[in-house]
């Protein structure tokens, strides 16, 4: 290198150092200590250098915060060590009994004392910098596997790219939560509506949809921002700290933001103080959500000899959560949604209650029995739950603030939509209208029906659904495969590049397999699982409907309820004349066969619920089949075991009252791995 060059490769550094410096006051101290007009004449002097001598531009240079092109799909990445799970401790008895299981092992209480720190409401992530500077961003993705979003990190201003260490490991993954605050939030939904874009359901989701965007300019117009709070590396390096606390003063030195409201603690009543302040006065002055605080024994060394239970959750460290935001407020109605299959499901319209910072007008009510069992009446004062993301829900009525005005509910004897009796299956709770050509089940069905779990159509929303049936151009599911490019331009918001699109899309779904259209038409009981199982037993759709009870019946993992269910469904002549559309139509009416690679889970019976971090349901089912098991939709005795994901809800609770193994994402990986 010559000596000018080597003059322009120093002023290069400097300016680098400085921005970063600079970004780092701004983003993380909140303390700009040069004006954004200084910030910007430095940066476009490493801009013009960088562009007149590309060897200067490196992967810690500010300009390439923003810059990469959009991906094509996100790539995955091996974390260096598992990220693990929290259990959790509801209240401060399970977190003393925590504490006992602590002591049991290590003959003491924790010597050291305890970490805590407030549970930010985010999105995992990791970030790897090999000799100082970040490589590799990564989601969390199942603990061992993540998808790689180096580009949308390096967005972010407060996630440094380059350590303030003048002796950086040689390598070190430091994890942390990605987040949106409540303000920034709320100015984003706000230009959203402006624009007329779906607004954003709540900030944790909202946040994980920006990491995972495919251009990362779109990710960095999202105003997201970064904690970070542990840090992972090879046996063979050595990390400058002993304990929890001295980690995260260390993070902070090497140039991450670290929630500040942290303690060390030197008993678990120091915690438990701690956590009831935390809940009951911080968490309402906080501009970011939080749904706990997490407690971890300080000491390093301890940790390890602690060491992780089932290679998912650490014993040496706990997730105390808070107790569920409730509020009193009045139940003004109850309203009757039908749904794709006609189930009638209530719902309550509530006067308007602000819960942990969101304002709650609908509650959800299940079924007519619940709301019996509740003793809920129109007019009533109710106590209403809401926990973090989880559909608000009516605990009890207060009944002695009743004033004789309030009436009982019943459900109605007819549909609300078309009119027609509707029906109750002495098995079940749930009533439903019979009536396939139902107004009501029109709109849910056709969502369902172009679902990914189903024909995936892409291009075919909620939005675009409701436009079409209010055009008169859809009714059903076989009158899609006769739009027309020219019909879709006549309608409002339709360009002609999306038109060409979606008939394109809609073209492509004739190619899904038989179980994939199972799975769309809506047949009461039968859900992704149970179309797969049938659609592979009996080949076709002729077959299928040409089948008594007891020949569905035998399909093993279909029980009673779904043979009775699909018998009837195929026995009605509408369904049939609308099996003869989409026939016309040139849809794949029969199923090839699966193909098995591994008989690792042979003759197991596996139930899967709740979402997955990588695998989608689709996903998880074929390869469950493909390596010998059988999916079904419903947990029984007979049940081999239950793979697990978030917001997984009763069939887990009735698995581990059954006493039936339990298990995620990574251990249904483990249990397959080397066969495929």
């Amino acid at each position: 290198m010559s000596a000018s060059l080597n003059t322009l490769a120093a002023r290069a550094a400097e300016l680098r150092r400085a921005l970063e410096r600079a970004s780092y006051e701004y983003y993380v101290l909140d303390r700009p200590e040069i004006s954004d007009l200084e910030y910007d004449r430095m940066f476009r002097e490493l801009q013009e250098l960088e562009a007149q001598h590309e060897e200067l531009r490196t992967l810690d240079s500010p300009t390439q915060r923003v810059g990469a092109p959009p991906q094509g799909q996100l790539a995955k990445h091996t974390h260096l060590l598992p990220m693990i799970s929290l259990g959790n401790a509801f209240d401060d008895d399970e977190l003393r009994e925590w504490e006992v299981r602590i002591a049991r092992q290590v003959g003491a209480d924790a010597a050291g004392g305890y970490s805590a720190e407030l549970k930010i409401d985010g999105t995992a992530v990791s970030l790897t910098y090999e000799n100082g500077v970040l490589v590799t961003g990564a989601t969390r993705g199942n603990g061992t596997i993540g998808e790689i979003v180096t580009a949308n990190l390096r967005t972010m201003r407060d996630i440094p790219l380059r350590l303030a260490d003048r002796n950086p490991p040689r390598i070190v993954e430091i994890r942390g939560e990605c987040y949106l605050p409540f303000d920034a939030f709320e100015r984003l939904n706000q230009e959203r509506a402006k624009a007329g874009e779906p607004i954003f359901a709540n900030p944790r989701n909202s946040a994980a949809g920006s990491l995972r965007q495919l251009d990362p300019a779109m990710t960095a117009k999202r105003p997201l921002h970064f904690f970070g709070f542990a840090a992972a590396a090879p046996a063979d390096v050595s990390l400058p700290f002993s304990t929890q606390h001295e980690l995260l003063d260390t993070l902070e030195r090497w140039g991450f933001p670290v929630e500040s409201h942290r303690v060390h603690c030197a008993s678990l009543e120091d915690v438990t103080k701690f956590v009831h302040d935390v809940e009951h006065s911080l968490r309402a002055q906080l501009n970011f959500g939080i749904d706990g605080v997490v407690v971890k024994v300080d000491s390093l060394r301890m940790q390890e000899e602690l060491g992780i239970i089932g290679g998912r959750e650490p014993r040496w460290a706990i997730a105390r959560k808070f107790a569920p935001d409730i509020a009193i407020t009045r139940l003004l109605a109850i309203e009757v949604n039908v749904g794709r299959t006609g189930a009638l499901n209530p719902f309550a319209m509530l006067e308007p209650v602000e819960i942990g910072g969101t304002t709650v007008k609908l509650a959800t009510l299940h079924n007519e029995e619940l709301i019996h069992e509740k003793d809920l009446r129109v007019g009533d004062w109710v106590q209403v739950k809401r926990a973090g993301d989880v559909i608000p829900q009516i605990l009890a009525s207060v009944p002695e603030r009743r004033d004789g005005s309030e009436k009982i509910w019943r459900m109605p004897k007819r549909c609300p939509s078309c009119n027609t009796p509707v029906l109750k299956d002495e098995e079940e709770v749930a009533v439903y209208c019979p009536n396939v050509e139902c107004p009501g089940r029109q709109l849910e069905g056709l969502v369902h029906f172009a679902s990914r779990g189903a024909m995936d159509i892409r291009g075919l929303q909620y939005k675009r659904i409701a436009q079409l049936i209010e055009a008169g151009l859809v009714h059903d599911m076989a009158d899609l495969y006769s739009l027309t490019v020219e019909q879709l331009v006549s309608l409002e918001r339709f360009a002609q590049k999306s038109a060409e699109q979606l008939v394109a899309a809609i073209i492509e779904s004739k190619s899904r397999p038989l179980s994939r259209l199972l799975n769309g038409l809506g047949v009461r009981h039968v859900g992704e699982g149970a179309a797969q199982l049938l659609a592979r037993h009996f080949g076709s759709l002729d077959a299928l409907m040409a089948a008594t009870e007891d020949e569905v019946e035998a399909v093993r993992g279909i029980g009673g309820i779904i043979a009775r269910s699909v018998v009837e469904y195929f026995s009605e002549p509408n369904t049939r004349k609308l099996m003869e559309r989409l026939r016309k139509a040139g849809l794949t009416l029969t199923e090839p066969k699966a193909k098995t690679v591994g008989r690792s889970l042979a003759g197991a019976t596996v139930v899967i619920t709740g979402t997955l971090p990588t695998l989608s349901r689709a996903a998880a089912t074929e390869l469950v089949q493909a390596h010998g098991g059988n999916v079904t939709s419903s947990v029984s005795k007979s049940t081999t075991f239950v793979v697990a994901g978030e917001a997984a809800g009763s069939k887990l609770e009735k698995a581990r009252t059954l006493g039936i193994e339990v298990i995620d994402e990574a251990g249904l990986l483990r249990r397959v791995e080397g066969e495929s």
